[in-house]
């Protein structure tokens, strides 16, 4: 005889479930697939959302350094041409003229040298300004084949001369060279700047 009728009984009276039906292979395998589609969309949906926020955070900082960049670019060509546009005075005001108004005297013989090429036998003359002509005799060789005539005018200025052989006439003027270099100077640095303020 067994004890289990002096023991108290702690479970419950519950009926027993009734068996779950039995569902098909093919029904689990259409659910399997269903749940893995879904999960492979929502992985794919994350992972193009991820792209796209890369992208742009990429984006936005690669536009934030060449922002930076131009910036940078265009504050040291500001700077640059600041610093440049002393140096250009004293080359166009003190520096060039010096320079020109020592060479201008063989300037003048190298030029008469090329335009007497094929005309030999033509008179050549040199006009001068007052005072130049002494330098500029001094300075022609004496083995020129026809004689050069050096003569002065008062309408001209230090720095200015009119050559002539036979038909062919010259004129150098370093006064009017330094101008236009002063010009194309002055432009140059205008336009860089406005191009730095512009962009």
């Amino acid at each position: 005889m067994t004890i289990a009728h002096l023991l108290e009984d702690f479970g419950f009276n519950t009926p027993a479930a009734p068996p779950l039906p039995e569902v098909p292979e093919e029904v689990i395998e259409e659910q399997r697939l269903a749940s893995f589609e879904k999960g492979y969309s929502a992985g794919w949906d994350d992972a193009v959302t991820a792209k796209d926020q890369e992208s742009s955070r990429i984006s936005a900082e690669l536009a934030n350094s060449l922002e930076d960049l131009s910036f940078t670019y265009h504050e040291a060509q500001s700077q640059l041409l600041d610093s440049l546009d002393p140096m250009f005075k004293v080359l166009t005001s003190a520096v060039l003229p010096d320079a020109m108004a020592a060479s201008f005297g063989h300037h003048i013989v190298d030029q008469l040298a090329e335009m007497a090429k094929g005309q030999t036998d033509q008179p050549m003359q040199i006009v001068v300004a007052p005072g130049e002509a002494a330098t500029v005799r001094s300075l022609l060789p004496q083995n020129f084949s026809v004689p050069v005539t050096v003569r002065e005018d008062s309408v001209l200025t230090p720095g200015q001369a009119y050559l002539s052989i036979g038909s062919s006439e010259c004129e150098i003027n370093c006064d009017a060279l330094l101008e236009s270099i002063q010009d194309s100077i002055e432009a140059f640095t205008y336009h860089a700047k406005e191009d730095s303020h512009y962009g």
